[in-house]
């Protein structure tokens, strides 16, 4: 594959889309994310794919070479969502950790509605390899950024990101576990409010007031 037609699904690359072609690209990910929904990470195979976005399979294989690099993309569009539904309407907790309990718990049940779209999206990245890279920082990027603004650290310490990093890691194994019937949704709160406390042990100490 050349590398103009991996510019077309990095989302950092460059030159952008054109119109026509994010329109495209949006029928593409809604395709796969439908196909997902209804029979899980088996279901989303690429000619059905392109047979529902309504374009050609050598055109889908120039947006996504494969069927991971297709459902982390699907994962990495679904969280753009939930990213923007959470700024709408942001968490209301008073303390950071709180907030940020919250946020994951709802993009959790978010996740929930579709189970079958958020097993074939997490077998996905469990299964990406390097080719795959781009596509699965973004992700990891926008989990982040999500993190971060529920926690309302515009710039944040390196010992907060280094919590943000073991609360992604701790959602993500969340979700795995809750999808193979492992553990439940209230094992899952339990654990998610457990790993946010790290906010409160790596928030910046205050300088002492002066008398």
């Amino acid at each position: 594959m050349t590398a103009e037609s991996r510019a077309d699904h990095r989302p950092s690359a460059t030159p952008p889309l054109t119109e026509r072609q994010e329109a495209r690209r949006r029928r593409i990910l809604d395709a796969s994310a439908q196909l997902a929904a209804r029979g899980g990470f088996d279901a989303v195979q690429m000619r059905e794919v392109a047979e529902a976005a309504g374009v050609a399979l050598g055109t889908l294989y120039r947006y996504f070479p494969s069927k991971i690099h297709l459902l982390v993309a699907t994962m990495q569009d679904q969280l753009q969502h939930l990213h923007t539904t959470l700024r709408k309407r942001p968490p209301a907790g008073a303390a950071p950790a709180e907030r940020v309990a919250e946020t994951l718990m709802r993009t959790f049940r978010a996740l929930q509605r579709e189970p079958q779209l958020a097993d074939a999206m997490v077998r996905a990245l469990t299964f990406a390899d390097r080719s795959v890279s781009p596509e699965v920082d973004t992700v990891s990027r926008l989990t982040t950024a999500i993190i971060l603004d529920a926690m309302g650290a515009e710039q944040p310490t390196p010992e907060q990101l280094s919590a943000v990093r073991v609360i992604e890691h701790t959602w993500h194994s969340a979700l795995i576990t809750w999808l193979s019937g492992r553990a439940s949704i209230a094992q899952v709160k339990i654990d998610i409010e457990t790993v946010c406390r790290l906010i409160d042990l790596t928030a910046p100490e205050r300088p002492a007031a002066r008398q």
